[in-house]
């Protein structure tokens, strides 16, 4: 570990709040393969313009894990006008929490 990383984690805090980003963890449903991807609130999410009553975003990722199944796990979120998760569907994995996410097997 260089200088320059060892200091850049010393003011790194333990429960960094990353206020442009969402996680999300899913589980693969073939191998279960366990997976966090990071949704970027400012680049990552559309205008959904079929609600045209109120502004909403949407962001869709297709996931592949690297434990050699390659299957591909796909995910659509919708969030409201100010960036709350409010809807989300998956195909290919399920939905875990972060506890489940870091749990040992």
């Amino acid at each position: 570990m260089s200088f320059f990383d060892r200091l850049s984690e010393y003011f790194r805090s333990s429960n960094e709040i990353d206020e442009d980003g969402f996680l999300i963890y899913v589980r693969c449903n073939r191998c279960n393969e366990r997976l966090r991807v990071r949704v970027n609130l400012r680049h990552d999410l559309s205008i959904n313009y079929d609600t045209p009553k109120e502004k909403s975003y949407f962001c869709r990722k297709t996931l592949v894990g690297s434990s050699g199944c390659f299957e591909r796990i796909e995910i659509e979120l919708t969030f409201n006008q100010k960036k709350k998760l409010i809807k989300r569907e998956i195909s290919g994995g399920t939905y875990i929490n972060k506890e489940e996410f870091e749990a040992k097997e």
